[in-house]
Protein backbone atom coordinates (compact mmCIF):
# COMPACT_ATOMS: atom_id res chain seq x y z
CA UNK A 1 0.00 0.00 0.00
CA UNK A 2 1.30 3.34 -0.76
CA UNK A 3 2.78 5.07 2.04
CA UNK A 4 2.05 8.39 2.05
CA UNK A 5 -1.78 6.48 2.25
CA UNK A 6 -0.92 4.87 5.13
CA UNK A 7 0.72 7.92 6.83
CA UNK A 8 -2.05 10.30 6.52
CA UNK A 9 -4.48 7.81 7.27
CA UNK A 10 -2.65 6.58 11.12
CA UNK A 11 -2.06 10.34 11.77
CA UNK A 12 -5.81 11.03 11.20
CA UNK A 13 -6.74 7.94 13.65
CA UNK A 14 -4.72 8.39 15.84
CA UNK A 15 -5.93 12.29 16.19
CA UNK A 16 -9.54 11.21 15.80
CA UNK A 17 -8.85 8.46 18.96
CA UNK A 18 -7.73 11.73 21.08
CA UNK A 19 -3.55 11.45 20.86
CA UNK A 20 -1.76 14.45 21.00
CA UNK A 21 -1.58 15.64 16.91
CA UNK A 22 2.45 15.87 17.38
CA UNK A 23 2.57 12.35 18.29
CA UNK A 24 0.38 11.49 15.54
CA UNK A 25 2.20 13.04 12.92
CA UNK A 26 5.09 11.86 14.29
CA UNK A 27 4.28 8.12 14.42
CA UNK A 28 2.60 8.70 11.09
CA UNK A 29 6.10 9.83 9.68
CA UNK A 30 7.79 7.42 11.60
CA UNK A 31 5.45 4.82 9.84
CA UNK A 32 5.12 6.48 6.34
CA UNK A 33 8.83 6.49 5.83
CA UNK A 34 9.63 2.82 6.95
CA UNK A 35 6.73 1.66 4.31
CA UNK A 36 7.84 4.15 1.83
CA UNK A 37 11.55 2.24 2.23
CA UNK A 38 13.32 5.06 3.51
CA UNK A 39 14.77 3.04 6.84
CA UNK A 40 14.95 4.44 10.34
CA UNK A 41 17.98 6.50 9.80
CA UNK A 42 17.10 8.07 6.47
CA UNK A 43 13.32 8.85 7.98
CA UNK A 44 14.49 10.10 11.06
CA UNK A 45 16.90 12.31 8.89
CA UNK A 46 13.89 13.59 6.71
CA UNK A 47 11.87 14.33 9.65
CA UNK A 48 14.47 16.49 11.65
CA UNK A 49 15.52 18.50 8.16
CA UNK A 50 11.43 19.17 7.53
CA UNK A 51 10.95 20.52 11.29
CA UNK A 52 13.12 24.14 10.63
CA UNK A 53 10.59 24.49 8.07
CA UNK A 54 7.94 24.98 11.02
CA UNK A 55 10.02 26.89 13.26
CA UNK A 56 9.37 30.76 11.92
CA UNK A 57 5.23 30.52 12.62
CA UNK A 58 5.73 28.34 15.63
CA UNK A 59 7.98 31.16 16.67
CA UNK A 60 5.56 33.49 15.60
CA UNK A 61 2.75 32.63 17.28
CA UNK A 62 4.38 32.19 20.39
CA UNK A 63 5.43 35.92 20.15
CA UNK A 64 1.85 36.46 19.37
CA UNK A 65 0.35 34.55 21.87
CA UNK A 66 2.91 37.18 24.31
CA UNK A 67 1.10 39.94 22.70
CA UNK A 68 -2.14 38.63 23.51
CA UNK A 69 -1.85 38.02 27.10
CA UNK A 70 -0.57 41.73 27.45
CA UNK A 71 -3.65 42.94 25.66
CA UNK A 72 -5.76 40.92 27.90
CA UNK A 73 -3.98 42.71 30.77
CA UNK A 74 -4.79 46.29 29.72
CA UNK A 75 -8.57 45.15 30.47
CA UNK A 76 -9.49 45.23 26.40
CA UNK A 77 -11.29 41.84 26.81
CA UNK A 78 -13.71 42.87 29.43
CA UNK A 79 -13.99 46.48 27.70
CA UNK A 80 -15.40 44.69 24.67
CA UNK A 81 -17.40 42.50 26.58
CA UNK A 82 -19.08 44.87 28.68
CA UNK A 83 -19.75 46.88 25.45
CA UNK A 84 -21.10 43.98 23.71
CA UNK A 85 -23.35 42.77 26.59
CA UNK A 86 -24.59 46.45 26.87
CA UNK A 87 -25.62 46.11 23.08
CA UNK A 88 -27.86 42.92 24.20
CA UNK A 89 -29.41 44.50 27.15
CA UNK A 90 -29.72 41.65 29.15
CA UNK A 91 -26.30 39.58 30.39
CA UNK A 92 -28.24 35.82 29.70
CA UNK A 93 -28.10 36.61 25.68
CA UNK A 94 -31.62 35.90 25.33
CA UNK A 95 -33.55 38.09 23.36
CA UNK A 96 -34.15 39.24 19.72
CA UNK A 97 -31.04 42.01 20.80
CA UNK A 98 -29.02 39.01 21.45
CA UNK A 99 -29.23 37.06 18.33
CA UNK A 100 -28.74 40.30 16.74
CA UNK A 101 -25.40 40.76 17.71
CA UNK A 102 -24.60 36.66 17.36
CA UNK A 103 -24.93 38.04 13.90
CA UNK A 104 -22.75 41.02 13.69
CA UNK A 105 -20.13 39.15 15.75
CA UNK A 106 -20.23 36.38 13.21
CA UNK A 107 -20.32 39.06 10.32
CA UNK A 108 -16.96 40.96 11.87
CA UNK A 109 -15.35 37.49 12.24
CA UNK A 110 -16.16 36.90 8.60
CA UNK A 111 -15.07 40.26 7.31
CA UNK A 112 -11.96 40.38 9.53
CA UNK A 113 -10.41 36.53 8.24
CA UNK A 114 -11.62 37.59 4.38
CA UNK A 115 -9.71 40.82 4.52
CA UNK A 116 -6.66 38.77 6.25
CA UNK A 117 -6.24 37.44 2.96
CA UNK A 118 -6.46 40.67 0.56
CA UNK A 119 -7.05 43.95 2.30
CA UNK A 120 -5.05 43.52 5.03
CA UNK A 121 -2.92 40.66 4.05
CA UNK A 122 -2.03 39.48 7.65
CA UNK A 123 -3.31 35.76 7.18
CA UNK A 124 -3.98 33.85 10.76
CA UNK A 125 -1.70 36.79 12.86
CA UNK A 126 -5.33 38.59 13.41
CA UNK A 127 -6.52 35.60 15.20
CA UNK A 128 -4.73 35.42 18.76
CA UNK A 129 -5.02 38.94 18.80
CA UNK A 130 -8.65 39.62 18.00
CA UNK A 131 -10.40 36.16 19.14
CA UNK A 132 -9.35 36.00 23.00
CA UNK A 133 -10.94 39.31 24.12
CA UNK A 134 -13.99 38.08 22.25
CA UNK A 135 -14.34 34.70 24.12
CA UNK A 136 -16.32 35.76 26.79
CA UNK A 137 -18.67 37.82 24.93
CA UNK A 138 -18.68 34.16 22.91
CA UNK A 139 -19.82 32.28 26.40
CA UNK A 140 -22.35 34.74 27.38
CA UNK A 141 -24.42 34.25 24.35
CA UNK A 142 -23.65 31.04 24.57
CA UNK A 143 -22.63 30.75 20.86
CA UNK A 144 -21.26 27.70 19.55
CA UNK A 145 -17.12 28.09 18.88
CA UNK A 146 -17.61 25.43 16.35
CA UNK A 147 -19.24 27.64 14.12
CA UNK A 148 -17.03 30.31 14.81
CA UNK A 149 -14.07 27.80 13.81
CA UNK A 150 -15.87 27.13 10.36
CA UNK A 151 -16.25 30.83 9.74
CA UNK A 152 -12.44 31.62 10.05
CA UNK A 153 -11.69 28.78 8.02
CA UNK A 154 -14.21 29.87 5.45
CA UNK A 155 -12.31 33.39 5.55
CA UNK A 156 -8.54 31.84 5.29
CA UNK A 157 -9.19 29.79 2.51
CA UNK A 158 -11.90 31.07 -0.13
CA UNK A 159 -10.44 34.35 -1.02
CA UNK A 160 -7.23 33.15 -1.85
CA UNK A 161 -8.60 30.13 -4.04
CA UNK A 162 -10.96 32.65 -5.88
CA UNK A 163 -10.18 36.16 -5.42
CA UNK A 164 -6.48 37.18 -7.34
CA UNK A 165 -5.35 39.38 -4.81
CA UNK A 166 -3.08 39.07 -1.83
CA UNK A 167 -2.37 35.59 -0.91
CA UNK A 168 -5.11 34.79 -4.00
CA UNK A 169 -2.34 36.29 -6.38
CA UNK A 170 0.18 34.33 -5.34
CA UNK A 171 -1.83 31.27 -5.03
CA UNK A 172 -4.06 31.48 -8.29
CA UNK A 173 -1.60 32.98 -10.66
CA UNK A 174 1.97 32.72 -9.17
CA UNK A 175 1.21 28.98 -8.36
CA UNK A 176 -1.90 27.77 -10.18
CA UNK A 177 -1.77 29.50 -13.44
CA UNK A 178 2.29 29.04 -13.86
CA UNK A 179 2.27 25.20 -12.82
CA UNK A 180 -0.71 24.68 -15.49
CA UNK A 181 1.25 26.64 -18.36
CA UNK A 182 4.46 24.92 -17.40
CA UNK A 183 2.78 21.99 -18.28
CA UNK A 184 1.91 22.68 -21.22
CA UNK A 185 -1.89 24.14 -21.59
CA UNK A 186 -2.29 27.59 -22.79
CA UNK A 187 -4.46 29.46 -20.55
CA UNK A 188 -3.80 33.20 -22.02
CA UNK A 189 -7.92 33.11 -22.50
CA UNK A 190 -8.72 31.57 -19.50
CA UNK A 191 -10.16 33.85 -16.40
CA UNK A 192 -9.01 32.12 -13.33
CA UNK A 193 -11.60 33.51 -11.08
CA UNK A 194 -14.16 31.81 -13.25
CA UNK A 195 -12.48 28.43 -13.18
CA UNK A 196 -12.47 28.54 -9.43
CA UNK A 197 -16.07 29.71 -9.18
CA UNK A 198 -17.71 26.93 -8.98
CA UNK A 199 -15.15 25.25 -6.35
CA UNK A 200 -15.90 28.29 -4.25
CA UNK A 201 -19.48 28.35 -4.29
CA UNK A 202 -19.54 25.00 -2.84
CA UNK A 203 -17.68 26.96 0.50
CA UNK A 204 -20.06 29.05 0.02
CA UNK A 205 -22.73 26.08 0.41
CA UNK A 206 -20.38 24.64 3.75
CA UNK A 207 -20.43 28.35 5.35
CA UNK A 208 -24.75 27.99 4.93
CA UNK A 209 -24.62 24.75 6.22
CA UNK A 210 -22.47 25.19 9.06
CA UNK A 211 -24.70 28.56 10.83
CA UNK A 212 -27.15 25.76 10.25
CA UNK A 213 -25.45 22.83 11.82
CA UNK A 214 -24.49 24.86 14.91
CA UNK A 215 -27.12 27.34 15.30
CA UNK A 216 -28.25 25.85 19.03
CA UNK A 217 -26.82 27.42 21.75
CA UNK A 218 -23.57 25.69 23.34
CA UNK A 219 -22.30 26.72 27.34
CA UNK A 220 -18.75 27.40 27.76
CA UNK A 221 -17.24 27.86 31.63
CA UNK A 222 -16.78 31.66 31.76
CA UNK A 223 -14.82 31.93 35.16
CA UNK A 224 -11.97 29.45 32.84
CA UNK A 225 -12.16 32.50 30.11
CA UNK A 226 -11.91 34.96 33.05
CA UNK A 227 -8.66 32.87 34.44
CA UNK A 228 -6.84 33.14 30.94
CA UNK A 229 -7.39 36.48 30.08
CA UNK A 230 -6.83 37.65 33.46
CA UNK A 231 -10.17 40.03 32.95
CA UNK A 232 -10.69 42.30 35.20
CA UNK A 233 -13.60 44.77 35.98
CA UNK A 234 -12.11 47.61 35.79
CA UNK A 235 -9.54 49.51 33.16
CA UNK A 236 -8.77 52.45 32.37
CA UNK A 237 -8.94 54.52 29.09
CA UNK A 238 -5.22 54.82 28.58
CA UNK A 239 -4.80 51.36 28.86
CA UNK A 240 -7.21 50.35 26.20
CA UNK A 241 -5.86 53.32 24.47
CA UNK A 242 -2.80 51.96 24.43
CA UNK A 243 -3.93 48.40 23.64
CA UNK A 244 -5.24 50.00 20.74
CA UNK A 245 -2.19 51.39 19.37
CA UNK A 246 -0.02 48.48 20.23
CA UNK A 247 -2.62 46.35 17.64
CA UNK A 248 -2.38 48.72 15.22
CA UNK A 249 1.30 48.91 15.76
CA UNK A 250 1.99 45.43 15.17
CA UNK A 251 -0.07 44.92 12.54
CA UNK A 252 1.55 47.77 10.88
CA UNK A 253 5.37 46.46 11.57
CA UNK A 254 4.34 43.33 9.94
CA UNK A 255 2.85 44.59 7.10
CA UNK A 256 5.80 46.95 6.44
CA UNK A 257 8.71 44.07 7.45
CA UNK A 258 6.30 41.17 6.63
CA UNK A 259 6.99 39.31 9.54
CA UNK A 260 4.77 38.54 12.45
CA UNK A 261 7.60 37.54 14.88
CA UNK A 262 9.09 41.21 14.79
CA UNK A 263 5.44 43.06 14.95
CA UNK A 264 4.18 41.10 17.56
CA UNK A 265 7.71 42.11 19.35
CA UNK A 266 6.78 45.57 18.78
CA UNK A 267 3.76 45.62 20.06
CA UNK A 268 4.82 43.85 23.40
CA UNK A 269 7.44 46.36 23.40
CA UNK A 270 5.06 49.38 23.35
CA UNK A 271 3.06 47.35 26.33
CA UNK A 272 6.33 47.53 28.51
CA UNK A 273 7.33 51.13 27.92
CA UNK A 274 3.74 52.33 27.83
CA UNK A 275 3.59 50.68 32.03
CA UNK A 276 0.45 48.58 31.06
CA UNK A 277 2.52 46.03 31.64
CA UNK A 278 5.01 46.44 34.20
CA UNK A 279 8.76 45.69 33.92
CA UNK A 280 8.86 42.80 36.68
CA UNK A 281 6.07 41.62 35.41
CA UNK A 282 6.94 41.35 31.67
CA UNK A 283 9.02 38.04 32.13
CA UNK A 284 6.31 35.95 33.88
CA UNK A 285 3.55 37.56 31.28
CA UNK A 286 5.80 37.11 28.49
CA UNK A 287 6.60 33.48 29.35
CA UNK A 288 2.50 32.90 30.40
CA UNK A 289 1.92 33.88 26.47
CA UNK A 290 4.29 31.50 24.71
CA UNK A 291 2.93 28.67 26.91
CA UNK A 292 -0.72 29.74 25.75
CA UNK A 293 0.17 28.89 21.88
CA UNK A 294 3.01 26.42 22.46
CA UNK A 295 0.48 23.44 21.47
CA UNK A 296 -0.05 24.99 17.83
CA UNK A 297 3.74 25.89 17.26
CA UNK A 298 5.00 22.49 18.22
CA UNK A 299 2.03 21.17 15.81
CA UNK A 300 3.32 23.45 12.91
CA UNK A 301 7.37 22.22 13.54
CA UNK A 302 6.14 18.70 13.66
CA UNK A 303 4.27 19.19 10.59
CA UNK A 304 7.01 20.68 8.75
CA UNK A 305 8.70 16.98 9.91
CA UNK A 306 5.55 14.90 8.90
CA UNK A 307 5.93 16.73 4.82
CA UNK A 308 9.50 16.11 4.70
CA UNK A 309 9.56 12.42 5.18
CA UNK A 310 6.45 12.13 2.48
CA UNK A 311 8.31 14.11 0.44
CA UNK A 312 11.43 11.82 0.68
CA UNK A 313 9.88 8.40 0.26
CA UNK A 314 9.23 9.50 -3.31
CA UNK A 315 5.17 7.91 -2.86
CA UNK A 316 3.68 10.91 -3.28
CA UNK A 317 4.28 10.78 -7.15
CA UNK A 318 3.57 6.71 -7.00
CA UNK A 319 0.22 8.45 -5.82
CA UNK A 320 -0.61 10.53 -8.64
CA UNK A 321 0.81 7.78 -11.04
CA UNK A 322 -1.25 4.97 -9.84
CA UNK A 323 -4.53 7.10 -9.91
CA UNK A 324 -3.50 8.06 -13.78
CA UNK A 325 -3.54 3.68 -14.33
CA UNK A 326 -6.95 3.16 -12.46
CA UNK A 327 -8.73 5.62 -14.35
CA UNK A 328 -8.54 4.79 -17.85
CA UNK A 329 -10.57 6.99 -20.42
CA UNK A 330 -13.09 7.97 -17.92
CA UNK A 331 -13.28 11.53 -17.83
CA UNK A 332 -15.77 11.54 -14.56
CA UNK A 333 -13.53 8.85 -12.75
CA UNK A 334 -10.32 10.85 -13.85
CA UNK A 335 -11.98 14.37 -12.14
CA UNK A 336 -12.88 12.41 -9.05
CA UNK A 337 -9.62 10.39 -8.50
CA UNK A 338 -7.42 13.96 -9.28
CA UNK A 339 -9.84 15.07 -6.48
CA UNK A 340 -9.27 13.05 -4.35
CA UNK A 341 -5.32 12.49 -4.28
CA UNK A 342 -5.47 16.24 -3.47
CA UNK A 343 -6.99 16.02 -0.49
CA UNK A 344 -5.11 12.99 0.76
CA UNK A 345 -1.84 15.21 -0.32
CA UNK A 346 -3.06 18.45 1.20
CA UNK A 347 -4.45 16.66 4.56
CA UNK A 348 -1.01 15.15 5.02
CA UNK A 349 1.23 17.91 4.37
CA UNK A 350 -1.56 20.51 5.79
CA UNK A 351 -0.27 23.23 2.58
CA UNK A 352 -2.95 23.83 -0.28
CA UNK A 353 0.36 26.07 -2.23
CA UNK A 354 2.92 22.90 -1.69
CA UNK A 355 0.52 20.54 -3.27
CA UNK A 356 -0.54 22.57 -6.54
CA UNK A 357 2.84 21.62 -8.14
CA UNK A 358 3.12 18.41 -7.28
CA UNK A 359 0.25 17.07 -8.51
CA UNK A 360 0.36 19.36 -11.62
CA UNK A 361 3.01 17.59 -13.42
CA UNK A 362 0.90 14.55 -13.79
CA UNK A 363 -2.40 15.83 -13.57
CA UNK A 364 -2.10 18.45 -16.31
CA UNK A 365 -1.16 15.98 -18.98
CA UNK A 366 -3.48 13.63 -17.75
CA UNK A 367 -6.13 15.88 -18.25
CA UNK A 368 -5.30 16.93 -21.93
CA UNK A 369 -5.39 13.43 -22.70
CA UNK A 370 -8.98 12.88 -21.44
CA UNK A 371 -10.16 15.96 -23.37
CA UNK A 372 -10.74 18.43 -20.36
CA UNK A 373 -11.15 22.40 -21.48
CA UNK A 374 -7.99 24.86 -20.31
CA UNK A 375 -10.75 26.31 -18.11
CA UNK A 376 -11.58 22.78 -16.50
CA UNK A 377 -7.93 21.95 -16.00
CA UNK A 378 -7.29 25.05 -14.04
CA UNK A 379 -9.99 24.44 -12.17
CA UNK A 380 -9.67 20.60 -11.42
CA UNK A 381 -5.72 21.57 -10.26
CA UNK A 382 -6.69 24.10 -8.02
CA UNK A 383 -9.81 22.64 -6.30
CA UNK A 384 -7.44 19.36 -6.08
CA UNK A 385 -4.70 21.55 -4.59
CA UNK A 386 -7.43 23.58 -2.13
CA UNK A 387 -8.66 20.35 -0.90
CA UNK A 388 -7.86 19.39 2.45
CA UNK A 389 -6.38 22.83 3.76
CA UNK A 390 -9.78 22.70 5.60
CA UNK A 391 -10.00 19.57 8.11
CA UNK A 392 -6.09 19.34 8.16
CA UNK A 393 -4.91 18.72 11.61
CA UNK A 394 -1.31 20.22 9.94
CA UNK A 395 -3.07 22.91 8.21
CA UNK A 396 -2.73 26.60 9.50
CA UNK A 397 -6.14 27.47 7.97
CA UNK A 398 -7.34 25.08 11.34
CA UNK A 399 -4.34 25.38 13.69
CA UNK A 400 -5.05 29.25 13.30
CA UNK A 401 -8.72 29.08 14.34
CA UNK A 402 -7.87 26.75 17.27
CA UNK A 403 -5.43 29.15 18.72
CA UNK A 404 -7.69 31.72 19.31
CA UNK A 405 -10.42 29.51 20.84
CA UNK A 406 -8.74 27.18 22.83
CA UNK A 407 -6.90 29.95 25.17
CA UNK A 408 -9.09 28.30 27.81
CA UNK A 409 -9.26 25.05 26.89
CA UNK A 410 -12.49 24.59 26.34
CA UNK A 411 -12.25 23.38 22.54
CA UNK A 412 -10.93 21.10 20.93
CA UNK A 413 -8.47 20.92 17.93
CA UNK A 414 -9.60 17.76 16.57
CA UNK A 415 -13.34 17.63 17.06
CA UNK A 416 -14.14 21.18 17.29
CA UNK A 417 -12.16 22.44 14.56
CA UNK A 418 -10.78 19.90 12.43
CA UNK A 419 -13.83 16.98 12.03
CA UNK A 420 -16.02 20.60 11.76
CA UNK A 421 -14.18 22.37 8.67
CA UNK A 422 -13.61 19.10 6.95
CA UNK A 423 -17.56 17.90 7.03
CA UNK A 424 -18.71 21.84 6.38
CA UNK A 425 -16.09 22.36 3.61
CA UNK A 426 -13.94 19.25 2.21
CA UNK A 427 -17.35 17.34 0.73
CA UNK A 428 -19.14 20.21 -0.57
CA UNK A 429 -15.95 21.31 -2.47
CA UNK A 430 -15.37 17.44 -3.75
CA UNK A 431 -19.13 17.69 -5.00
CA UNK A 432 -18.53 21.09 -6.72
CA UNK A 433 -15.51 20.70 -8.04
CA UNK A 434 -16.22 17.75 -9.94
CA UNK A 435 -19.42 19.39 -10.77
CA UNK A 436 -16.85 21.92 -12.72
CA UNK A 437 -14.41 19.58 -13.50
CA UNK A 438 -17.65 18.34 -15.94
CA UNK A 439 -19.33 21.69 -17.09
CA UNK A 440 -16.62 24.17 -17.78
Amino acid sequence: MNAVVVAVAIMLVLSLCRVHVVIALTVGALAGGLLGGLGLEDTLKAFNDGLGGGATVALSYALLGAFAVAIAKSGLAHALADKALALVGKENGDGAGAGMLKMLLILLVLAVSISSQNILPIHIAFIPLLIPPLLYVFARLQIDRRLIACVMTFGLITPYMFLPVGFGNIFLNEILVANVVRNGVDVSEVSVTEAMSIPALGMVCGLLLALFSYRKKREYAVERIAQVEQVVSRYEPRSLLVAGAAVALAFMVQLWLDSMIVGALAGFVLFSLSGVVRWREADDLFTEGMKMMAMIGFIMIAAAGFAEVMKATGQIQALVDASVAWIGNSKALGALLMLLVGLLVTMGIGSSFSTVPIIAAIFVPLSIELGFSPLAIVSIVGTAGALGDAGSPASDSTLGPTSGLNVDGQHHHIWDTVVPTFLHYNLPLLVFGWVAAMVL
